[in-house]
């Protein structure tokens, strides 16, 4: 199956490509090995052409899964992962440095059994590091032919341009939705300025716009539990929105998640989102959204549903909110 694409750095990838944090890492009970391997091997089907991993999912165990289920297939997709982030002895690690870079990359390397990566990200910007001396190790690894191409993920776009200055990016990646709007402030402009694809993760609002996310009962480990938008009084006032957003997805003829990445789609041609999953009817579910025509009436509406104000909660707790350097709406509070 082949499905319209749009232009990353040297490559074209559907325009709808899949995330696979979720099937190692950070929501709910991950499934078993077989079903996720099933899962990416039909996202492939599908003509899903870009599958994004990194090195923290799982502690290396999301890349390991990709190199068994579908590396074999190698030539269908393009592969992205991701360094400063990492685990090591069940932990996580923050750490921008150019030899710690290094070593993660030649780690995802080691663990997808390949040479190259395509697309390699900074994952978070670290602090302590200036960004110059980071992406700096990104284009060292890129002359050594260990990456294709380089991208940064949840950074401003002031960082943004400090990194293309060094090293011409491919990709930025932040959490981009009808209810996360950060990217707006800056980024989104300074991606299209500079001729870099932005690359929209959670789509779907981590489940919520999917309509699949209907309380607060998480299981232990899964991200959203400490997310205050997902923590009571707010997450029952946002419920509120839903509401409102199921009735609009009704009258288009879609799904919730379908309008959910139909809008993201519809914010410009240098965007792709990359919905994750461990559903294969979701998984299908979500690739459809392609099928759905938004009419400037219906963005509007989906607009005033989130207009800023109206969803309760910040995005991330302080002391996840500290690590991230993307721009804060006005009505966000800083960490």
């Amino acid at each position: 199956m082949t499905l319209p694409t749009r232009k990353i750095g040297p490559f074209e990838v559907s325009a709808i490509s899949l995330g696979c944090m979720n099937l190692n890492h950070a929501y709910d009970n991950p499934p078993a090995p077989e079903e996720a391997a099933r899962l990416l091997n039909r996202a492939l089907d599908l003509g899903c052409t870009m599958l994004d991993s990194a090195a923290l999912y799982g502690i290396g165990e999301n890349e390991r899964l990709i190199s068994r289920a579908v590396m074999h297939r190698k030539d269908e997709f393009t592969l992205a992962t991701k360094c400063v982030l990492f685990g090591e002895n069940g932990q996580r690690h923050l750490d921008g440095r150019p030899e710690v870079i290094r070593r993660t990359v030649e780690g995802s390397l080691q663990r997808l059994g390949i040479d190259t990566v395509d697309l390699c990200y900074l994952h978070r910007l670290d602090r302590n590091v200036p960004i110059e001396e980071s992406i700096g190790a990104l284009a060292d690894l890129h002359r050594e032919g260990k990456i294709r191409a380089a991208g940064v993920s949840e950074m401003s776009a002031e960082t943004i341009r400090r990194a293309h200055a060094v090293f011409p990016l491919a990709a930025v990646q932040s959490e981009y939705s009808p209810w996360v709007r950060n990217p707006e402030v800056a980024v989104l402009d300074a991606c299209r300025e500079l001729g870099i694809a932005f690359v929209a993760f959670s789509p779907v609002g981590r489940g919520f716009l999917g309509d699949s996310v209907h309380s607060t009962d998480f299981v232990s480990g899964d991200i959203r539990a400490a997310m205050p938008r997902f923590a009571e009084p707010n997450f029952s006032a946002n419920l509120k929105l839903l509401d409102e957003f199921r009735e609009v997805a009704r009258n288009v003829g879609c799904t919730p998640a379908q309008l959910s990445i139909a809008w993201v789609l519809a914010r410009g041609d240098h965007i792709i989102p990359i919905p994750g999953t461990r559903s294969i009817p979701h998984l299908e579910e979500n690739f459809g959204a392609l099928d759905v025509a938004l009419t400037t009436e219906t963005i509007a509406a989906i607009d005033q549903i989130f207009a800023p104000g109206r969803v309760q909660g910040n995005r991330y707790s302080p002391a996840v909110q500290a690590q991230i350097d993307t721009e804060l709406l006005p009505e966000e509070k800083p960490a």
